[in-house]
């Protein structure tokens, strides 16, 4: 087991990732810009070394100073929570370069995971379903034009790197593709430096079904059901739940397996998660993150298996102690993504927080690094909290969800708690007959 774990990010989930630490016995460094020298995580860690001025590239980004920080400190590990470096390959082999562990998959998983056309084609040889589209990188006019045809419209142009929703396209009709498809090799390129797009089919009421795998990289892997991350805006998730409404238990089964089984081929290691688009009963991939969902709570909830505890385990040498026989789903289980924002505008809302009452009782979790008095910096993601219940039953769980809503309390900010405190009174959201246009189509009613 390690000594020490050098925890390359911030706020709630750096603060997690200490929590993990110490209930395994290991010190815990945490590094800060000088916009978070107040921050939670600061203040609890063993350790803490400033590196660097607010923005992230000259801070959380940037890898030389990081280093410098394991070197100070003696850390024997990095974990690097999610965003920030934590899908860099690079940053991986120069740890690793440096016999200091990435508590995380390999680096070659990374690499291929992060190309989504590599990832597309890794996985489709290993078993999973992938949607309908091009072979690889559409390069020419007369190429998409071809590819966009043969699937039929309407077709989703997609940049080969990065996520969030940018260098992607919906394209209705021949006469837009051509303009779509430049307008998403520019965006790609401003964003992750590569302009590579490719043309999958649009589906057109799906929802979003991630699989949390978890393997050891020494050939043994497991599937801890799924999550449902329908609720999104803007291709960025607002409110996940676990297990999904939409699928039946040998649903759940049979895609679950061909996830574990395609993690075994590969011999992964660590947490990942396998996305899909899920529709008329057929799953379609998407991509796998090769790290640590924002979400992973719910999962936690209701298996009641410790996934960043586990991350520690597998990355120290450790085999799975866990088979799929011995996995269990108990319950369910929503999480509200808390942000700093206005509740419908999403404006961001930094600033200090004069009053702070999180909820609490049987089956509520919340997840946060802020605490009464705490100023928002202005610089980073604005996730200030994640609102996370657990129930015997999902209306046992949307009724725990209502009354911790009604006791959350933040003020000083806008937050996104109004935004739910809407959502949880709608009769689709009741009845779990949404999909991932829903919430836009909600948001866009005056």
């Amino acid at each position: 087991m390690f000594d020490k774990v050098l925890i390359a990010n911030r706020g709630e989930i750096a603060l997690r990732i200490q929590r993990a630490c110490k209930e395994l016995g290991i010190s815990t460094v945490a590094v800060h810009s000088t916009a978070d020298a107040e921050a939670m995580h600061v203040r609890l860690a063993d350790e803490s070394v400033c590196i660097g001025p607010p923005p992230a590239s000259d801070s959380y980004l940037n890898i030389p100073r990081l280093l410098a920080a394991c070197e100070i400190t003696g850390a024997d590990a990095v974990h690097p929570g999610y965003g920030f470096l934590s899908e860099n390959a690079r940053f991986a082999e120069i740890l690793e370069d440096h016999n200091i562990t990435f508590i995380g998959p390999t680096s070659e998983h990374i690499r291929v995971m992060g190309d989504k056309i590599a990832a597309k084609e890794t996985v489709q040889k290993l078993g999973i379903p992938v949607v309908p589209g091009s072979d690889g990188e559409v390069k020419g006019d007369d190429e998409a034009l071809k590819v966009a045809e043969g699937i039929g419209y309407p077709v989703l142009v997609k940049a080969a790197s990065g996520g969030g929703g940018r260098g992607m396209k919906v394209v209705q009709k021949a006469a837009d593709l051509l303009s779509s498809m430049a307008a998403a090799r520019s965006e790609s390129k401003a964003a992750f430096g590569d302009d590579t797009v490719y043309i999958e089919k649009f589906l057109t009421k799906p929802r979003h079904i991630e699989i949390q795998v978890f393997g050891d990289g020494q050939g043994n892997a497991i599937h801890l059901g799924e999550r449902d991350c329908s609720l999104q805006r803007r291709h960025q998730k607002v409110l996940e739940e676990a297990p999904s409404p939409a699928l039946n238990s040998d649903l759940r089964t049979k895609i679950g397996e061909v996830c574990a089984d395609a993690m075994k081929k590969l011999n992964y290691r660590g947490a990942g998660t396998i996305e899909f688009l899920y529709e008329d009963g057929e799953f379609y991939f998407i991509e796998m993150n090769t790290r640590l969902q924002v979400e992973h709570p719910i999962t936690e909830m209701i298996t009641g298996i410790d996934i960043v505890l586990e991350q520690i385990r597998v990355a120290s040498g450790s085999q799975l102690t866990l088979t799929q026989d011995d996995i269990t789903f108990s319950g369910h289980a929503i999480e509200c993504r808390i942000n700093a924002e206005h509740a419908r505008t999403f404006r961001p809302s930094p600033g200090r927080i004069t009053y702070w009452h999180p909820p609490g009782g049987l089956g509520v979790r919340v997840d946060s690094g802020v605490y009464q008095g705490y100023s928002i910096p202005p610089y980073y993601d604005s996730l200030i909290g994640k609102l996370v219940v657990h129930g015997k039953t999902r209306n046992e769980c949307l009724m725990r969800l209502k009354r911790a809503l009604s006791e959350f309390v933040i003020d000083g900010i806008e937050t996104t708690i109004p935004l739910f405190n809407e959502l949880i009174r709608q009769p689709d959201i009741a009845n779990g007959m949404y999909d991932i246009h829903w919430l836009e189509k909600f948001l866009s009613k005056p």
